[in-house]
């Protein structure tokens, strides 16, 4: 049976789990839903209650009912290649892949229905508090006088995006940013705006989950420095240890958002308490496994192919 990888074409993480994949001996197909219609064909017939197709790419064929897992990576917008773009033909070409695909019955990292709604940065506060971590205290507003009020019962703020676009994206990257002390917040007319109590940091945490599987690294940090993602300031990620508590709080989180990956995001203060900062459910590894040797694309090719985790 086959491994499905749904992601673009340069995607250095999907990369390495495609070669942990051919050791395992699992059969992969990748592509990108962008690529359909076009580079990708697709075909589908109801029969009895289930659809029997396939799907090609190049000199590669998958049958819906021969698939073992799929893995949303990094996949884009269906239709976004086509010759004639057309919202209308996006629609329909999104429909046809993922309406499909969703018949099949398979094991998904991560299930797109589940995958949008974690996505939701208000969404994964409320489920970060409720699966017991620290969470900052955080506000979302368009009014300025809520905004005011706020900064004058916290003080040091942040403000950052709530869509967490990524700094891969430069239209919508937003690095978070430390608000200044005079700030009259006027501007937060102009669209719903995201403010945090900003915790003074030693280090930056991140712990990706795979399935069962935790790994967290550390990386030392300036209390100065805001956005780690957006800086270089040449300090290397290194295998850490996980508090008990916080495996208990991801696993909590992970059953409520019904995820089998997440790549979550801590500061950790000056008291070693580790505080929630988000959790994307497509995130990249391969830039922590290879300064940390942790056997991340193992993990996730193991669990594609539902074998076990790697010792």
């Amino acid at each position: 049976m086959t491994v499905l990888i749904l992601t673009c074409a340069e995607d250095v993480t999907a990369d390495m789990v495609v070669l942990a994949l051919h050791d395992l001996g699992v059969p992969v197909v990748r592509l990108d839903p962008a690529d359909l219609p076009g580079r990708i064909s697709l075909s589908a017939e109801y029969v009895q209650g289930d659809f029997h197709g396939h799907l090609s790419t190049g000199d590669r064929v998958v049958s819906m009912n021969g698939l073992r897992s799929i893995w949303v990576r990094r996949p884009g917008q269906p239709a976004a290649h086509a010759t004639q773009q057309s919202a209308w033909l996006t629609a329909e070409s999104a429909q046809a892949l993922y309406g499909t695909l969703y018949s099949t019955g398979t094991r998904w990292m991560n299930h797109p229905v589940a995958a949008e709604q974690a996505r939701r940065k208000p969404w994964q506060l409320h489920v970060a508090h409720h699966s017991g971590f620290a969470v900052p205290p955080t506000l979302i507003t368009t009014f300025p006088r809520i905004a005011r009020d706020f900064a004058a019962r916290h003080r040091d703020l942040v403000v950052k995006s709530i869509s967490g676009a990524h700094p891969g994206d430069p239209p919508m990257a937003l690095p978070t940013t430390r608000v200044e002390p005079d700030a009259d917040f006027a501007q937060v007319t102009a669209g719903p705006t995201l403010l945090q109590q900003r915790v003074p940091k030693r280090a930056d945490i991140r712990l990706t989950c795979v399935g069962d599987e935790l790994f967290a690294a550390r990386k030392l940090s300036d209390d100065k420095e805001v956005d780690g993602r957006f800086t270089d300031d040449g300090a290397l990620w290194a295998p850490a240890g996980i508090p008990a508590r916080i495996a208990q709080a991801v696993r909590a989180y992970m059953s409520l958002t019904q995820l089998a990956y997440g790549a979550f995001d801590f500061a950790e203060d000056r008291d070693g308490t580790w505080w929630f900062l988000e959790c994307n459910q497509s995130g990249q590894f391969g830039f922590i496994e290879l300064e940390t040797g942790q056997p991340l694309a193992e993990n996730v090719a193991a669990w594609l192919a539902g074998r076990p985790a790697p010792r």
